[in-house]
């Protein structure tokens, strides 16, 4: 059986439940665009990387997706998600305690989140640095996820095989590139459902879970 060394976090609906304050600042910003979110198209960008998401929101309001548009609307999204993330930012239930549980255990830890570096910063004034030895975010791989990279580039910065990595998260975007890496998925779904795979463990919420609960779910998918 393959020995899991370190576990690899996401943020957003994860650990922290700001996809709440992304909602916000999307329904604001195609409003901003002169148009409407539907819910179809909020779902479709959660745990999303940035330009997937405005991508996904352009073509949705049947904008034209130039050089130029693009950067006014990331801006535009990063200023209000800085002022929302100012605001507070609440925990998922049970995430600080495994945080802590985790890092005591002796087990590597990483945060691997699509969010760019400069609000994941803000958000680590929260979640607390010392709980991560390393930190990946998606403005720093060449591709985000749904895409293995920033899962990959964590194991790397670890010098741990993917192989020996539990990722824990919340979304179907986060879950395919955990699971595309290689790590098993510990997934927590949020803000919509999350299908199941052969490399995923679903429950319903991290409050309660310690060590001993991620060493069953990382025991129950290896051969």
């Amino acid at each position: 059986m393959t020995d899991l060394k370190a576990v690899l976090f996401d943020m957003d609906g994860t650990l922290l439940d700001s996809e709440k304050l992304w909602d916000v600042a999307m329904h604001e910003l195609a409003a901003e665009l002169g148009g409407v979110m539907t819910p179809q198209t909020r779902h479709a960008i959660i745990g999303a990387s940035g330009p997937d998401a405005l991508a996904t929101i352009f073509s949705a309001l049947e904008l034209d997706p130039n050089e130029r548009a693009l950067a006014d609307a990331t801006a535009w999204m990063n200023a209000r998600v800085t002022e929302l993330f100012a605001l507070g930012i609440p925990w998922r239930p049970g995430a600080q305690a495994l945080l802590a549980a985790v890092r005591d255990s002796g087990l590597r830890t990483a945060l691997v989140t699509n969010t760019e570096r400069e609000l994941a910063e803000q958000a680590l004034n929260t979640l607390g640095r010392e709980h991560f030895h390393v930190t990946v975010c998606g403005d720093e791989v060449p591709r985000g996820k749904p895409r293995p990279d920033p899962y990959l580039r964590a194991a790397e910065l670890l010098g741990i095989a993917p192989e020996h990595c539990l990722a824990v998260e919340d979304s179907p975007t986060g879950a395919a590139a955990a699971e595309a890496a290689g790590a098993v998925v510990l997934v927590v779904p949020c803000e919509v459902p999350v299908p199941t795979g052969p490399r995923r463990v679903h429950r319903e919420s991290l409050d309660g879970l310690g060590e001993d609960d991620l060493m069953s779910v990382w025991r129950s998918v290896q051969p």
